[in-house]
């Protein structure tokens, strides 16, 4: 159980401090309602279910392969997260409650996952972590398979549970909240985005 723990204090460690994955997830939850929170946040939680399973199987191997594209990765990942943002701006004088077929809803929800699947999976840092906490542990400490499982696990259902949560909260946003204030708070939340994203951009060198 000690590597299923040591998981599950990954798995928050990557989701819990605030990033632009934080935020798009409390946003698209409090345009959309929950349930498009919910899947907006299974998609990051799936990316770092898999980046976690890569680290534990292949980190010393992916680390210097990653290396040489580290720079590309970044610039992609910033323009990713500006459009992103911009589009944010728009989508915001959109907000509304529009009553849609389930069979739209499903697609959508589809439609959600997808996109916070690539958004998660750009992001260099996400697997830069995990690989550096495997490395961490030092050569002599071998990890059995039972183990690497168990830790793979305890970040998936970790990043899930904070994921879920940021969902949550969106959604009370929603509810609670003037249509006003909710276009407020989407576009401060994505220009918070948009300035990560510059920041990310500004950093390459």
């Amino acid at each position: 159980m000690g590597t299923f723990f040591e998981g599950a204090l990954a798995g928050y460690g990557i989701a819990m401090p605030v990033g632009p994955i934080t935020i798009l997830i409390v946003d698209m939850s409090l345009r959309r309602g929950f349930s498009h929170g919910f899947m907006a946040g299974a998609g990051a939680a799936v990316v770092d279910f898999l980046f976690a399973g890569l680290a534990v199987l292949a980190g010393e191997v992916l680390t210097p392969v990653l290396a040489p594209f580290a720079v590309g990765l970044k610039v992609t990942s910033a323009l990713v997260l500006i459009g992103w943002g911009l589009w944010g701006f728009w989508r915001a004088r959109r907000l509304s409650r529009i009553v849609e077929s389930k069979r739209e809803i499903k697609q959508r929800h589809l439609h959600v996952f997808v996109q916070f699947l690539g958004l998660t999976a750009i992001n260099p840092l996400t697997l830069i972590f995990f690989s550096a906490l495997i490395l961490g542990r030092g050569t002599g400490d071998v990890l059995t398979l039972a183990e690497k499982v168990s830790f793979v696990l305890g970040v998936g259902l970790a990043s899930f549970s904070w994921q879920t949560i940021l969902a949550a909260l969106g959604a009370t946003l929603r509810r609670n909240l003037s249509p006003r204030a909710q276009v407020l708070i989407s576009v401060l939340g994505n220009l918070v985005v948009i300035v990560l994203g510059l920041r990310v951009l500004l950093s390459v060198g």
